[in-house]
C-alpha cells in the first residue's frame, strides 16, 4: 500500500495539472471568461482530491481483500477510472447548472464531456504515476 504523503503528492498532481488542462480547454471552447471557470475548476478539484484520496484507499481496500495485492491489471485500471468518474458526475451536474446558467441537458454534455476527458486522463495519470512513483516492495507490472 501507499504511504499517506504519497497518496496526497498524487492526489494534488492529479487535481492541478487537470486543472490547468480543463480550464484552458473550456476557455477554448466556451469562450468563457477563465477567472469564472477557474473558480469552477478549483472548487471541482478541492471535491476530486478529496474524493480522489477516500475513493483510492477503498479501491486498494477492497483489491486487498478480492486479489490479495494493489496491482492493477488493464481491466482494473479501467474499472478505477469508470466508478471514480461515476461518483463525481454525481455531484457536479446540478453545480454546472447553476454556476455556468445552463440547462440540465448543456450542464449534462459539458459535465459528460469532463468525464471522457477525465477517464483517458485519470488512465494515463495513473499508469504514468505508478511507472515514475512504485509501489514499495512491489513487483513491477506489466498490464
Amino acid at each position: 500500500m501507499r504511504t499517506k504523503a504519497d497518496r496526497w503528492r498524487h492526489a494534488i498532481g492529479f487535481e492541478l495539472t487537470g486543472l490547468i488542462l480543463v480550464v484552458l480547454g473550456l476557455n477554448w471552447i466556451l469562450g468563457a471568461d477563465i477567472g469564472h471557470l477557474g473558480i469552477m475548476g478549483a472548487i471541482f478539484s478541492v471535491l476530486a482530491t478529496l474524493w480522489n484520496y477516500v475513493y483510492n484507499i477503498g479501491f486498494d481496500k477492497a483489491m486487498l481483500a478480492w486479489r490479495g495485492s494493489v496491482l492493477k491489471t488493464l481491466p482494473l485500471r479501467l474499472l478505477h477510472a469508470v466508478i471514480f468518474e461515476a461518483g463525481l458526475l454525481v455531484a457536479t451536474i446540478p453545480f454546472i447548472m447553476w454556476w455556468l446558467s445552463m440547462s440540465f441537458w448543456q450542464a449534462l454534455s459539458m459535465d459528460i464531456g469532463l468525464v471522457l476527458f477525465y477517464l483517458v486522463y485519470a488512465f494515463v495519470y495513473n499508469w504514468l504515476y505508478d511507472y515514475l512513483f512504485p509501489i514499495p516492495n512491489a513487483q513491477s507490472q506489466q498490464g
